[in-house]
């Protein structure tokens, strides 16, 4: 158990550096959201241009910038009560065919005798219909042993081969939606839109641990991505606690003074107040503008026939109490003039939702699985292994533990 008056006596001891640790933050911070608003007064050619030879600045604003004269664009409606804001999601929503797929895993431990995980992937469709028709249903998948003893060459662990099986089979499950709704124009119905819960770009801190795994990923959003540009079917990562630095990064490039670079996050910028002005997220609804992602690592990966990005993304205030959610959208989307509707398809998802998408959080629910799940299938395991006459043994602290627990 934990002892509540030894932690507070660690904590103490800290004070001091918890203290200067927040100082210089929120100087950072404040630093970095001014110098953030003051790219309002530039033109995005202007900053193509400052940018120079750069080839990973981060991000790069796009002709949004120029008509909106500013960073932000203002959702521009306003509700008295809940109950107009969720007619006006419901209206928003009608007869448009929602997606969400999300995933769980068990993982291996040194409590069995024999590798082996699970992987439970669930989505959940929505036609927003009179009549109703959802479907709501869920894959599981055994990662064998061999399969998790599949090191790639020495460079990936048993973790991050469940990981990208899940990762896998939640694409899979978006491309299948994509393909269901082609030719969603032709039948006159509205724009569909599914959600991937989570980023379509790895980090580049994550690309060093994932070493060969990385192209795994990449080729699999790459797929997700190109289909929803061939098929015309939007797509979109939903990302609600971002630690992105894309607008960070370009910041950085602009200010080729700065020795080290900002250890601070797009959110925390969009989302503090100046001396002197709001946050430039500071209303309901709002978005910034869309911005195409350079990001190191990806660069030559993520592009389209044209050498041009072929992901950005927005940041888009979900709630009134926290930082806004961060939206990666395939560049198609803006180009074809469909941002302005999937943007308010997700504001409409967030009201019904409680600042959540309802598509991704009924996934979510419906995907994942608790320590007593772990329980159940490992006695599965032990009568699969009865029944096979093979050897598979969990250990009595494990067991022991359970009890207690």
């Amino acid at each position: 158990m934990l002892h509540r008056g030894h932690l507070i006596s660690a904590l103490r001891a800290g004070r001091e550096d918890f203290i200067k640790f927040e100082r210089a933050w929120r100087d950072e911070v404040q630093a970095g959201a001014e110098n953030l608003r003051a790219l309002s007064s530039l033109k995005s050619d202007e900053i193509r241009g400052r940018v120079g030879l750069t080839t990973a600045p981060g991000a790069l604003p796009s002709g949004e910038l120029d008509y909106m004269r500013g960073m932000v664009v203002p959702f521009g409606i306003e509700w008295r009560t809940h109950e107009e804001a969720r007619r006006w999601a419901v209206e928003t929503l009608r007869e448009r065919v929602t997606f969400a797929a999300d995933g769980s895993q068990i993982m291996p431990g040194r409590d069995i005798s024999m590798p082996v995980a699970g992987v439970q992937v669930a989505w959940f469709e929505n036609p927003h219909a009179a009549h109703g028709g959802y479907e709501k249903d869920a894959l599981f998948s055994i990662i064998t042993p061999n399969e998790l003893m599949q090191s790639d060459g020495g460079q990936a662990s048993p973790e991050q081969v469940v990981n990208f099986r899940r990762f896998e089979l939640e694409t899979q499950a978006l491309c299948a939606f994509i393909e269901r709704r082609r030719g969603w124009r032709a039948r006159g119905e509205r724009a569909p839109l599914a959600f991937l819960d989570g980023t379509f770009l790895i980090s580049s801190a994550r690309q060093h641990t994932e070493n060969k795994f990385f192209a795994h990923y990449a080729e699999a959003i790459l797929k997700l991505v190109r289909l929803s540009a061939e098929a015309e079917v939007p797509v979109v990562g939903y990302i609600d606690q971002s630690y992105a630095r894309d607008l960070v990064n370009l910041l950085d490039v602009l200010d080729k003074r700065r020795a080290q670079q900002s250890t601070v996050y797009d959110a925390q910028l969009l989302a503090a107040p100046t001396r002197e002005d709001p946050a430039l997220l500071a209303r309901w609804g709002d978005r910034t503008i869309f911005s195409y992602c350079l990001r190191e690592g990806l660069v030559e990966d993520f592009r389209d026939d044209r050498n041009e990005p072929l992901v950005g993304f927005v940041y888009l205030q979900t709630t009134t109490d926290a930082a806004p959610a961060r939206l990666d959208i395939p560049t198609w989307i803006y180009e074809a003039g469909l941002l302005d509707e999937v943007l308010d398809a997700t504001r409409a998802e967030c009201v019904v939702g409680n600042g959540y998408p309802y598509a991704v959080e009924t996934a979510d629910a419906a995907a994942v699985m608790t320590a007593r799940d772990r329980e159940h299938f490992l006695r599965a395991m032990q009568d699969f292994a009865r029944e096979q006459d093979f050897a598979f043994h969990i250990s009595r602290k494990s067991v022991s533990k359970a009890h207690r627990r």
